[in-house]
């Protein structure tokens, strides 16, 4: 059987999570590449990878797919390096940046010979970061979005959509510029809002600490994305310059348009928002991943005692439940602590609160 050889740059949350969807399946063999010793050990320690190498030139050669998982700001640096090695013919070289018109017209312009490249990125994502939050079912049920150009030959885009169902994503094909529109929409701008709140009561706190005190439960939920990670997005807002313009200049137009209703008093106006804003909102799609990862949560009282971090997480382990992060929100001597367990799935929440109740903790949603 011919070995099919998948080359990765950065095995990080996506890389990491491509690497184990293809890892171990007949014929397949994952090398991953790493900028920096300690991380190759890390790749193989974890076996996310069959092979790590710290060579661009060792890690490309005889690929027949090549992954680009790294920033969106280094995408063009790394495709501009593998356009000047001997790649293989019909080698087929990808991405998962989330904007796409900008490494399209790159890979254009560099007129690759017997190589192939295919934008892609899966819809998909999580509140960790790096290898370690790499999970086999990171793709499951998103949306994974191919933009190849026309001159990429049917077979080569049909290749890449065989490898990729072993993620088990709905293949979605995008022109490059419309992708790079709904996905500024859709997850760029919220991103900027959400920073814009949080800086704006931020600013408020610094005359009046009780800001702070009571911005918990609605307002730290749906400002979230608000902790993302800043180089990385600070690549994706630059690269995607011109749609984050427009779209913020709409966002400007509707947020003077309730300052307008609320100079007048307009409630009909308010009301009619908020109506449109629910209607549309009902349909929005359920039960399918998207950009910005959902999160549930069970919140309980804990005493302020040695080991009860570990002890509860040891509780649900042992009933096989993942939890995605634990943060203790309060925990004094004269107060107890108030534990908040995230899960990326509702029903892993709803396992672990019967788990919990049992035990005699007092959990709440």
């Amino acid at each position: 059987m011919n070995t099919t050889k998948i080359a990765i740059f950065g095995v990080g949350l996506i890389g990491g999570s491509l690497a184990l969807c293809f890892k171990d399946k007949p014929g397949i063999r994952v090398v991953g590449h790493a900028h920096r010793p300690d991380l190759m050990d890390k790749y193989i320690s974890r076996e996310v990878v069959d092979n790590a190498t710290l060579s661009i030139e060792e890690a490309a050669c005889d690929a027949d797919f090549i992954f680009l998982c790294v920033p969106v700001g280094k995408l063009e640096e790394y495709l501009e390096k593998l356009s000047a090695l001997p790649l293989k013919k019909g080698c087929i070289i990808t991405d998962v940046g989330s904007t796409k018109a900008s490494i399209s017209e790159a890979a254009d312009a560099l007129k690759l010979k017997d190589v192939y490249f295919i934008g892609g990125h899966p819809m998909a994502g999580s509140e960790r970061s790096g290898v370690e939050a790499a999970s086999v079912l990171l793709f499951e049920n998103a949306y994974y979005v191919l933009c190849p150009s026309s001159h990429v030959p049917d077979e080569a885009v049909g290749s890449l959509e065989r490898l990729l169902s072993f993620t088990r994503a709905q293949i979605v094909k995008v022109e490059p510029r419309l992708h790079d529109e709904i996905v500024g929409a859709i997850s760029h701008l919220p991103h900027v809002i959400a920073v814009a709140l949080v800086n704006q009561v931020c600013n408020y706190n610094e005359s009046n600490s009780l800001y702070r005190r009571l911005a918990a439960g609605g307002f730290r939920d749906i400002t979230r994305i608000a902790s993302s990670d800043p180089v990385i997005w600070r690549d994706i807002l630059l690269n995607n310059n011109e749609v984050m313009l427009r779209l913020l200049r709409d966002w400007n137009l509707g947020i003077s348009s309730f300052i307008e209703m609320l100079t007048t008093s307009n409630g009909q106006g308010i009301e009619e928002a908020f109506q449109k804003a629910n209607a549309f909102r009902n349909e929005l799609p359920e039960g399918r991943k998207g950009m910005i990862a959902p999160l549930f949560d069970l919140y309980l009282n804990v005493p302020d005692h040695p080991g009860i971090i570990g002890k509860i997480a040891t509780e649900l382990g042992a009933d096989q439940i993942n939890l995605s992060n634990i943060q203790i929100i309060e925990s004094r001597e004269d107060v107890p602590g108030v534990m908040r367990l995230s899960f990326r799935q509702e029903e892993d929440m709803e396992r672990a609160r019967i788990v919990l109740q049992e035990l005699q903790y007092t959990v709440f949603m």
